[in-house]
């Protein structure tokens, strides 16, 4: 059993990770790329960990247009009680990118501390508490990126989060037709802001890689 490297475990051992997959009645399920892996629609009461592969959460509205909220890589955790209420009624999904497996725990799990008092379970709820404020300050920045106007000023400001957690060379966790998507602008148009960045010496990209060479980018 391959167990998930997530901060929801963080602070408890191998074998209480086994006894928490045994006790919680914890689901393992496989899935192939583009195939859905939990509707946020269909009332499904549990929290998924991502333990390898790669995910999308994404918003679908009415009209079709695609927005990424999250991008999920191995430890990622998901679930209705970590996304804040969709009150349009828009379809939010998670999707698989790269093939993965998926743990399932029952939500009411983690919504009540153990009978027994168990040390490793009320641990547990704990991390879970820490990481819904983590998801807090991911949708913040996610709000500071698309409340600037122009699309060069977007990719300024989610360039400038990157270098401010990893240097002034990062790799970005998803494709540049995704980060089209997570920026809410057409690809096409973010594309030639991208080339002007490039060209005026701003930044240099290579697939993924983002290398930031202006000493100041804050838009």
């Amino acid at each position: 059993m391959t167990i998930p490297q997530t901060p929801v475990f963080e602070g408890i051992t191998a074998e209480e990770c086994r006894r928490i997959y045994e006790c919680f009645g914890v689901r393992e399920r496989r899935f192939k790329p583009e195939e859905q892996i939990y509707d946020f629609g269909s009332g499904g009461h549990s929290i998924g960990i991502l333990v390898s592969g790669s995910a999308i959460v994404e918003r679908v509205d009415r009209r079709g247009d695609r927005t990424i909220l999250e991008h999920l890589l191995p430890g990622g955790v998901f679930g209705e009680m970590l996304m804040f209420q969709n009150v349009l009624g828009d379809s939010i999904d998670v999707s698989c990118e790269k093939s993965c497996s998926v743990w399932f725990f029952p939500q009411e799990k983690l919504e009540n501390r153990c009978e027994k008092n168990c040390g490793h379970h009320n641990r547990m709820i704990e991390n879970m508490f820490h990481l819904i404020a983590e998801k807090a300050t991911a949708l913040s920045e996610r709000v500071e990126v698309l409340s600037r106007r122009s699309i060069r000023d977007k990719l300024l400001c989610y360039f400038s989060l990157q270098q401010a957690k990893n240097g002034g060379s990062f790799t970005l966790p998803f494709s540049l037709s995704a980060l089209a998507d997570y920026i809410s602008t057409d690809r096409s148009a973010m594309m030639r802001e991208l080339k002007k960045l490039r060209e005026g010496g701003v930044v240099q990209i290579e697939g993924r890689k983002v290398t930031i060479l202006a000493e100041d980018i804050a838009p």
